[in-house]
């Protein structure tokens, strides 16, 4: 596929004439990156746009062990055309999955072709305002998953039974009824004159030392999985802040972006030199 072509096939530039994108395929560059290069690094100057020609690209957010992938990206689709438009700082991280080849078309050619050819601005304007309006109803409609019915889907049969020992060990329905069955099997043995275990109880204290010795095992196995829940649940917290907060920062750099370009596309088309002829 060649430059024009592949700049006509994604959603950012399908709407531009033909001539139209022939003159801004001219404008890119292409690029060569090995397994594991970074293209580029969060909070590095922005003001390119990348399309993949070949290989896969990775895009995250954050460093280290809290580095989280939000995208893996195949031939075909584009990244960092945010800073295309605002000349901000990147806010995420791309990385090469595999060697790819990609296109780079820098802020300054888009600007010059953008000022020559005003007219085929109105169509990426369009585009971007409906990627921003298909960004907002998917933060109004999505929801985060939920990690504890996941993990309890995947629990053998073994924890599943710790859990319900612990729950009811650590209830009043155990204590009521553990008091009553002592209290009954204390006051059997103490008024029938043959009895099973009489004064001072031993069957009973081997009883209750047997139940004690199974039962705190149980009840530290319930523990452990409660700390992983716990773990669970604050990774999950901690992706849906960090998801909202890279999206709202999208959001607001995005409709930025869009209202200063449709007042510069509104001065450029009603400069006397360029308005157009009745």
């Amino acid at each position: 596929m060649d430059h024009t072509a592949l700049l006509g096939s994604i959603n950012l530039f399908e709407s531009l004439q033909p001539d139209d994108l022939s003159a801004l395929s001219g404008k890119l560059k292409e690029a060569t990156f090995k397994s594991g290069d970074v293209i580029f690094e969060q909070g590095a100057s922005g003001g390119s746009l990348y399309l993949i020609r070949e290989g896969a690209v990775d895009i995250s957010h954050g460093a280290g062990k809290h580095a989280l992938r939000l995208a893996t990206l195949v031939p075909g689709q584009y990244f960092g055309e945010l800073s295309l438009f605002d000349g901000e700082p990147r806010s995420a991280t791309a990385r090469a999955a595999r060697e790819c080849i990609l296109l780079e078309l820098e802020r300054d050619d888009f600007i010059q072709f953008t000022s020559k050819h005003p007219e085929a601005a109105i169509p990426i304007m369009a585009e971007l305002a409906q990627r921003l309006r298909h960004t907002n109803a998917a933060f109004s409609s999505q929801v985060s998953r939920n990690v504890l019915a996941d993990e309890e889907e995947k629990l053998p049969l073994g924890a599943r039974v710790a859990d319900k020992v612990a729950s009811f060990g650590g209830s009043w329905t155990f204590i009521g009824s553990f008091g009553f069955l002592m209290a009954a099997w204390m006051a059997v043995n103490s008024l029938i004159s043959e009895a099973f275990d009489p004064f001072p109880f031993i069957l009973l204290n081997l009883m209750l030392s047997t139940l004690a010795a199974l039962q705190a095992p149980v009840i530290m196995m319930s523990q452990n999985r409660q700390s992983v829940k716990d773990k669970l649940l604050a990774e999950n917290d901690y992706q849906v802040n960090l998801k909202s907060e890279i999206g709202i920062q999208t959001l607001i750099k995005g409709q930025a972006e869009l209202l200063a370009r449709l007042g510069l596309l509104e001065r450029q088309l009603l400069t006397p030199s360029r308005r157009p002829q009745i």
